[in-house]
């Protein structure tokens, strides 16, 4: 039987999902995506899942937190161009904008999450390197701290 914190999750993601299909320009597709992403948020943020009432399999202090399934395999969400949120499957530049919006991540809880080694890049290799080659044309990081 689901506890009183999940019946009050249902209960918002229930309202947030009318209010949402009420608009004219709303699909169901967008109207199911928006349930799933609030009650994965939900999940996330408090711990408990809105519809079971359980404790969310990746959630902070959950049983097993730190083995959340990814929506892909970890070796594969680095590419030269994108990197791709294990939560989501979606593809960015940088992720950390994103972990934070849409997941309410930090990147040391998303590391921890998905057992993800402190070295594994979150944002693309080629953005990175583009950066960097910038910042150096601009003369960043030429003075020596020992000759201040």
């Amino acid at each position: 039987m689901p506890n009183q914190k999940s019946n009050e999750s249902s209960e918002m993601v229930a309202s947030i999902a009318a209010a949402f299909a009420s608009r004219p320009d709303t699909t169901i597709d967008d109207i199911v995506e928006l349930v799933a992403r609030l009650t994965r948020q939900l999940e996330t943020t408090r711990g408990v899942s809105a519809v079971t009432g359980n404790m969310a399999p990746g959630a902070p202090g959950a049983p097993g937190a730190g083995s959340a399934l990814p929506a892909m395999p970890p070796e594969q969400a680095v590419t030269e161009d994108k990197v791709y949120c294990l939560c989501c499957g979606k593809g960015f530049k940088m992720l950390k904008r994103h972990l934070g919006a849409e997941h309410g991540l930090t990147e040391d809880e998303y590391r921890a999450l998905y057992n993800l080694p402190a070295d594994m890049p979150l944002v693309a290799p080629s953005y990175s390197a583009r950066k960097a080659d910038y910042a150096k044309k601009m003369g960043l990081g030429k003075y020596s701290r020992e000759d201040a």
